[in-house]
């Protein structure tokens, strides 16, 4: 299940081997495979896309086995791709003469005249050259102009390669280039730059914005009384950042893309844009200085952006009413439109006829220098990565597993226990087996143990809305549960019935009911260990309501009766629980009603037999 479509420059490196110089109108973009040795299934699996990314030194595509070829920059019109020797790739990000690679594992190889001088064409390991060795687990890979940048696990941004107006955060003339990582800030939530960006953004855990390199074009918003500032040589807070929450930067030559969601409950994205407008995808006619809303009908009412991407000089979004809009600069066709008329504010694109129109959500958009893709890629196969990022944060992390060389990987306690269920003993013979196992293949059964898929998806994204909440809930949170030096028994709440316990993580009861959140995530209020009473559930009223707790769902062999219906109204009336879309009494309603139903009409089949 796979799908492509391809616009913009068709050379350097020649994609379509058929097809012109210039492809002005999307067409479907198709993989060709010239070994006939090749298994033909094994073929079709490696097709399923799971990123694309693209740039002046080549195109990598990146597959859901975890496997990736690339197109060198080569005029070459009978160029193949190349397979990349790297095994469990998760992310690639492609910039300007340079490639970087992400693994599973958390390790970062890269290729480029800037950060392998001796060899431009051969990737090394340089998250193993960071000089904190605690810090060489990388969360996340962003590519710029000559340089790479790095996010850790422990929230720490470094960079390397070309420090060329100063977009690694040092003077010039201090450091002209690095062929190690340097470390750039600490606390850091995100960092963005792009394929040609000579300047970077990064993102603190405060949500404040910070940013440094070339700003000859106001590019990093810092406003009208900086604009003569050609270069900004040290990380600097940009002022002014419109208000809500930024989910992305999208940076390009001369020009950068904000997308914010809203401050209040309502989820409606916003973009704006700084930096020069001709012939940049700025998606206004005139040069703006810092952050400024870019407004258009076609992304407004109740459309909602999805997705944002930049390249050189041209911008393109995805709405949730499945529209692909562009505007900047379209020298190569790079916006779709047929032709190679710039669009200074935002136009539709018409696409050809999508195989899975009716799923938007799981289309994603990736801009090149000069090129443009529009590909399908289920965004649940996120779940596992995000998983293995929201866990292996520092705070988050509280057994430690040892290899079989003595390496130490951190795991999270909630999650190994809910998959254990909750038996230490289980969790010992896990460090047994850890401890004749290799890191890599340690790294391996923890990302099984993390994307098993007995979890709920809905389950998981509440614990992370729950995390990045705010700031206020998220140190309580750290103070009440995940606080390596707290007492242990006070991590878990007692909920007492029939003189039995049951102990369930305080985690999930904050997730679930209003009433045990205001209990945890109170200043005030004591946090010894309270029991609570569920002695009015009958013995099948609690099994509903404890398997409801862990998972959102209604196990299928349960049997549902009206009184365990009323039973339940009331448990959930007094312990406040959070009713999610599908809510707990929505769910016993229906299958008390499809139970009945075949009831019905088996009783009918027994009376037409007789």
């Amino acid at each position: 299940m796979n799908e492509i479509i391809f616009f913009g420059s068709n050379n350097y490196p020649k994609l379509i081997k058929n097809k012109s110089y210039l492809i002005k109108k999307p067409i479907q973009f198709k993989f060709e495979n010239e070994n006939e040795n090749e298994n033909e299934n094994e073929n079709e699996n490696e097709k399923q896309i799971k990123q694309i990314s693209s740039g002046d030194f080549g195109t990598i595509f990146l597959f859901k086995n975890g496997k990736a070829i690339e197109y060198l920059n080569e005029n070459n019109p009978n160029q193949n791709p190349q397979k990349i020797q790297i095994e469990n790739i998760q992310k690639v990000s492609v910039g300007y003469e340079n490639e970087a690679i992400l693994t599973k594992e958390g390790n970062v190889f890269a290729k480029g005249k800037d950060i392998n001088p001796n060899n431009s064409k051969e990737f090394i390991n340089i998250s193993s050259l960071i000089e904190d060795t605690n810090d060489r687990i990388i969360q996340d890979i962003i590519s710029g102009y000559s340089s790479i940048y790095l996010l850790t696990s422990n929230q720490n941004a470094y960079g390397i390669g070309s420090n060329y107006y100063c977009k690694l955060g040092l003077d010039y003339e201090t450091l002209k280039k690095t062929e190690k990582p340097i470390l750039m800030m600490k606390n850091v939530s995100k960092i963005f730059s792009g394929i040609t960006s000579s300047y970077v953004f990064i993102l603190n855990s405060n949500q404040e914005l910070f940013g440094c390199g070339l700003n000859i074009y106001g590019q990093l918003g810092l406003g009208e009384s900086r604009k003569e500032e050609t270069t900004i040589n040290k990380l600097t807070k940009i002022p002014n950042i419109p208000k809500g929450k930024i989910i992305d930067i999208k940076c390009g030559y001369s020009h950068s893309i904000m997308l914010i969601k809203d401050e209040n409950e309502n989820p409606k994205r916003k973009l704006y844009s700084c930096g020069y407008y001709i012939p940049n995808g700025l998606g206004k006619n005139q040069d703006t200085y810092e952050f400024t809303e870019i407004k258009s009908s076609l992304f407004e009412n109740d459309d909602n952006i999805l997705e944002i991407s930049v390249g050189y000089s041209h911008t393109l979004i995805l709405t949730s009413k499945s529209k692909l809009i562009g505007f900047g600069n379209n020298d190569y066709g790079q916006l779709g439109t047929g032709n190679t008329i710039d669009q200074i504010t935002p136009i539709q694109i018409e696409l050809p006829k999508l195989r899975f129109n009716e799923d938007i959500s799981s289309y994603h958009i990736s801009c090149g220098s000069d090129k443009s893709f529009l590909y399908y890629s289920l965004s649940f196969s996120n779940l596992e990565e995000d998983l293995i990022k929201l866990f292996r944060r520092k705070e988050f992390c509280n057994i430690s597993f040892k290899t079989e060389n003595g390496e130490i990987i951190e795991a999270h306690k909630l999650i190994l226990k809910y998959r254990l269920n909750q038996n230490e003993i289980e969790i010992e013979k896990l460090q047994e087996i850890i401890s004749k196992k290799s890191i890599k293949e340690s790294n391996q059964i923890f990302e099984m143990i993390y994307s098993n898929r007995i979890i709920n998806p809905k389950l998981y994204f509440e614990i992370k809305e729950i995390i990045n909440l705010n700031e206020k809930i998220e140190e309580t949170m750290k103070r009440i549960y995940l606080n390596e030096n707290e007492n242990e028994n006070e991590k878990d709440f007692i909920i007492e019935r029939k003189e039995k316990q049951y102990k369930f993580p305080k985690l999930i009861l904050i997730m679930r009911s209003e009433l045990y959140r205001g209990m945890f995530l109170s200043v005030t209020e004591d946090k010894s260990n309270k029991v609570t009473d569920y002695s009015e559930l009958s013995n099948k009223s609690f099994q509903i309501f404890e398997y409801w707790i862990y998972s959102n769902q209604i196990k299928e062999e349960i049997q549902i009766t009206q009184e365990i219906i009323n039973e339940i109204q009331i448990g959930i009336d007094y312990f406040q629980l959070n009713q999610t879309n599908p809510n707990l009494f929505d769910l016993l309603i229906k299958k008390f009603n499809n139970q009945n139903q075949i009831g019905k009409e088996k009783k009918k089949e027994k009376c037409l037999i007789f």
